[in-house]
């Protein structure tokens, strides 16, 4: 695997997050900092590490989609040569959408 130069966050991958943010930020400013901040700790780690996300089980036929589970959170990512995609950020009660690419 080529080394990874840049990770990039998709419309769809930031605004996935920010809506969480928001939501519980409605409860706890601090709270919705805090987590936010450990979303983006985690994400940094695929910079050194990209493949240690599981393949996505939805996904299964493509080991280029990956995921991290933060509490009850699924950041989905997908690998591509030397860029890394957030995709989505999404409560593990949710589906995930049928086509992600």
């Amino acid at each position: 695997m080529d080394k990874i130069e840049k990770l990039i966050w998709t419309e769809d991958g930031m605004k996935s997050l920010e809506e969480i943010v928001q939501y519980i930020s409605k409860d706890s400013v601090y709270y919705a900092s805090n987590f936010a901040k450990k979303i983006l700790e985690t994400i940094e780690c695929l910079i050194d590490f990209p493949l240690m996300g599981r393949v996505v089980p939805e996904y299964d036929d493509n080991s280029d989609i990956r995921e991290l589970i933060h509490q009850n959170y699924r950041i989905v990512y997908k690998v591509s040569k030397n860029v890394i995609y957030i995709v989505l950020v999404i409560h593990g009660s949710k589906e995930l959408p049928a086509n992600i690419f």
